[in-house]
């Protein structure tokens, strides 16, 4: 997989592709040549969607209304105490 063609994959297709290879690799009947192409080639792929999801999370804006009516707020997700990621 190239460079270009790696940042040409949708969020959704990067991810339909790595379900693939997981699926392969999970089978067991990849010689281990393959087997070590597929998980670099995954691995290139989970990284290109954490990158698509950062790029996503930073554009997002909360909408919070207050007594002088909506403002925009940057997305942050919530914390609990220990500093992870609540998921709200």
């Amino acid at each position: 997989m190239s460079d270009n063609g790696e940042t040409t994959l949708s969020f959704e297709e990067a991810m339909e592709r790595l379900e693939g290879i997981v699926a392969r690799l999970e089978s067991g009947d990849v010689p281990l040549e393959t087997a070590i192409e597929l998980y670099q080639e995954g691995m290139v792929l989970s990284k290109l969607c954490g990158q698509k999801l950062e790029q996503v999370e930073r554009r997002i804006e909360m909408l919070i209304e207050d007594g002088d009516g909506l403002q925009r707020k940057p997305f942050a997700p919530q914390r609990d105490d220990n500093g992870a990621d609540k998921g709200e």
